[in-house]
């Protein structure tokens, strides 16, 4: 039986938070990796709210380099636009940001958060993708810059333990599992929450999803999408 292939595809996911990458997409992201595609990732807010009970001291910084060093395990781009976590908005500015970077990218498929996700800068995050996913590839939008060939394709990521999200289809991370659990132990900042009552233990949320996933999906592990049916945002596998 044939399998999806990403090999000459340039992957990019666009995400809220520092860790989100590695709770919805990571497994996709490795998989793409091992067949030749680029991958990158955005992270649209510093992670400046996520504090533990022991408050860490710039926090900003310290999960910006823990992104980092998930991104490296990757082998992935790391773009850190860097707004404040609780204030990111689907507005000019923030579009034009994302448009330069699809454009530095040259992004073939867009990952996203679902428009029905439960973090406010999620669902912000996701608007933000989606427009300028379209504007990208518009000769005439700012900023200046060669314009992509074609809008990226654009497939909306699972949310957060599986809420309110009916899963188009899945993606086999079996054989990737393990690296996504390493991208996530990078954030030792978050997972040190794991016991805050107003948090959840992410190592076992994550686990929890991608068997979960791979149980319906009739493998070990998956991580579940839709497509993006917006005209021209689709594409074809």
């Amino acid at each position: 039986m044939p399998k999806l292939s990403f090999a000459d595809e340039r992957v990019l996911a666009v995400v809220a938070h520092p860790d989100d990458a590695e709770l919805l997409c990571a497994g996709t992201l490795a998989r793409a990796a091992n067949d030749g595609a680029v991958v990158g990732v955005v992270v649209m807010c510093r992670g400046d709210k996520g504090q533990p009970s022991e408050k860490v001291a710039d926090l900003a910084q310290v999960r910006r380099r823990e992104a980092e060093a998930a991104a490296k395990l990757l082998g992935a781009t790391l773009f850190w636009p860097g707004y404040e976590d609780g204030t990111l908005s689907d507005g000019l500015a923030e579009r034009r940001t994302l448009v330069k970077v699809y454009r530095e990218f040259d992004v073939t498929l867009v990952l996203a958060h679902s428009p029905r996700d439960y973090h406010p800068d999620h669902r912000a995050a996701s608007s933000i993708a989606e427009a300028a996913s379209w504007f990208a590839a518009s000769p005439g939008q700012e900023p200046h810059g060669e314009a992509l060939v074609a809008p990226p394709a654009l497939w909306w990521m699972d949310t957060v333990n599986m809420a309110d999200f009916e899963p188009g289809f899945f993606v086999d991370i079996t054989d990737h599992f393990e690296i996504k659990r390493r991208m996530l132990a990078c954030h030792k900042s978050q997972l040190a929450r794991s016991g805050d009552p107003n948090f959840a233990p992410l190592a076992e949320l994550m686990d929890r999803q991608a068997t979960t996933r791979g149980t319906q999906a009739g493998v070990p592990a998956a991580e579940a999408f839709q497509v993006c049916g917006k005209f021209k945002r689709a594409g074809a596998w």
